[in-house]
């Protein structure tokens, strides 16, 4: 029999758990992503949080090509580009309170095709405007590369492919549960109120988006 391709061994018990779990862990800690999915799915429903989710998906999978490619360390090398990024996407946030804010209301009636377009391209430019994510993928992705498990961007794309992988999951469950648990309270509230309970939860999430990625 011959021996498996070196990329192979990257899905040993020794390499691949510690991988799963370390990205699991960071999934994980409350984060900016997980604040705006949650309040997305109460107050807009499972449905239209999932489109977020897969938004979101994306934003991470272009940090991740941009991080094999080498163009997110040029983030990491340039302060000023790493803190326009940041502040871009803090003001984004606080854009979106606002937007929420002056809503109409956030229950199930915003939850068409319209909408579910429109929350999956809010996901997308939040996570293209987080430069958090050019951090973990050009910190992480290295500590996990083998040097004899074949070419080095192979390697990157599939530890990122996993990454990914954990990353859609947890967020589909958070979508779950926050739509379960926390959707019937605030789809309760009416017009304005709503509003401004989703636009403060927001605003909140751009104070947390801040203070992590300073």
């Amino acid at each position: 029999m011959s021996p498996a391709p070196p990329l192979f061994s990257l899905f040993e018990p020794t390499v691949i758990l510690p991988f799963l779990v370390a990205v699991a862990l960071v999934e994980l800690t409350p984060g900016p992503n997980m604040g705006w999915l949650a309040l997305i799915a109460a107050g807009r429903g499972r449905t239209a949080a999932l489109a977020a989710v897969a938004g979101v998906t994306l934003g991470l999978a272009a940090w991740m090509l941009a991080a094999v490619a080498g163009v997110s360390a040029l983030v990491l090398q340039w302060p000023w580009l790493f803190q326009i990024i940041r502040w871009a996407g803090v003001l984004y946030l606080v854009w979106l309170a606002w937007e929420a804010w002056r809503g109409p209301g956030t229950g199930p009636a915003d939850g068409g095709e319209g909408s579910r377009r429109t929350l999956f391209l809010k996901g997308l430019l939040a996570n293209l405007l987080n430069p958090k994510a050019a951090v973990f993928y050009t910190a992480l992705l290295p500590t996990f590369i083998r040097p004899g498990a074949g070419s080095t961007v192979a390697q990157a794309l599939t530890l990122g492919g996993l990454h990914l992988a954990v990353a859609t999951t947890i967020h589909a469950a958070i979508v779950v549960t926050a739509a379960g648990a926390g959707g019937p309270v605030l789809r309760r509230l009416e017009g304005r109120t709503a509003g401004a309970v989703m636009g403060g939860g927001i605003l909140l999430v751009a104070l947390w988006m801040a203070w992590v990625t300073r």
